[in-house]
């Protein structure tokens, strides 16, 4: 962990939601005047598509379980020294994952390069001069047999949907964006939960803010869900592990916020409707705190 150069990570699995808290950050740097370095997790992945595709194969005929939630197919090693070297100096490396045809086209505008969806640009340095690094993806707090990530984490949030909810996320998502039938996607999914289980979920026992949306209508087969629960058919709970260290005045929270509750000594209920109004009024100021003590 690092004062002088603060780590901010905001992880959850695929089709949780961490874009939402993504976006609250944004609005947040852009208030205040903050230069983020920003990675994502996916260009911390082992294989790029047509790598992924064929080595999973191999691993299921071998008998053993290949999943992006899993040491074997990421760079927990680089991901740990990314962290590592900017708490120590501000400075790192990192690269893209292509996820797009246009993310592509903009990728090669910038490097005249002809890379194409699903492959990494090269690694390259972060932008100098930063105030804080923020990772956004499946590991920012990952703790594996031979790497800890989760030790140089300034700030750790979380973003945990109940599972039946993130499954049912995670299904129409890459039905709609990605063209795979619900068949390929359960299957992805059971194949991925030895991986979940083992290096996902350990994860919120370590962060300091847990976002979890609750839905308030029935999700219990999530295979069959016509549709995503909306924002205002769900609650979200919010758990502080150490509200005394973040400073957090649940009194001033609940006025700021209609219809909010305490559900335990540490930890808030919001209208689903509300999420982002929350994540913004509750990580502002707690990032504020962060930019005053670097200048100590």
């Amino acid at each position: 962990m690092s004062k002088k150069h603060p780590i901010v990570a905001v992880t959850g699995s695929s089709g949780a939601g961490t874009t939402t808290v993504k976006r609250a950050f944004e609005h947040i740097f852009y208030r205040d005047g903050i230069q983020a370095a920003v990675i994502e997790g996916d260009s911390f992945h082992r294989y790029d598509r047509v790598e992924m595709k064929a080595e999973t194969a191999r691993a299921g005929s071998e008998g053993r379980n290949l999943s992006h939630f899993g040491p074997d197919a990421n760079r927990f090693d680089a991901l740990a020294e990314l962290f590592h070297s900017y708490g120590e100096s501000g400075t790192g490396k990192k690269r893209y994952y292509i996820h797009s045809d246009d993310e592509a086209m903009q990728q090669n505008a910038r490097l005249g390069s002809q890379l194409k969806a699903g492959q990494f640009t090269p690694w390259e340095d972060l932008p100098e001069g930063t105030d804080l690094l923020f990772y956004e993806g499946l590991h920012g707090l990952v703790v594996s047999d031979d790497h800890n990530v989760a030790e140089h984490v300034d700030l750790g949030v979380g973003v945990v949907p109940i599972v039946n909810l993130e499954w049912i996320q995670k299904i129409h998502r890459d039905n709609a964006e990605r063209g795979y039938s619900a068949e390929a996607i359960v299957d992805t999914i059971m194949r991925r939960m030895p991986d979940y289980i083992r290096y996902i979920t350990p994860q919120f026992s370590m962060t300091d803010i847990n976002f979890q949306r609750v839905p308030t209508v029935d999700t219990s087969n999530p295979f069959i869900a016509r549709d995503i629960p909306t924002p205002d058919e769900s609650f979200v709970i919010i758990r502080f592990r150490q509200p005394e260290k973040l400073e957090i005045d649940f009194p001033f929270l609940l006025s700021m916020i209609k219809d909010s509750f305490m559900s335990r000594r540490n930890s808030m209920v919001v209208p689903g409707g509300k999420m982002g109004m929350a994540m913004e009024i509750i990580l502002q100021p707690i990032i504020e705190r962060m930019m005053d003590a670097r200048r100590v």
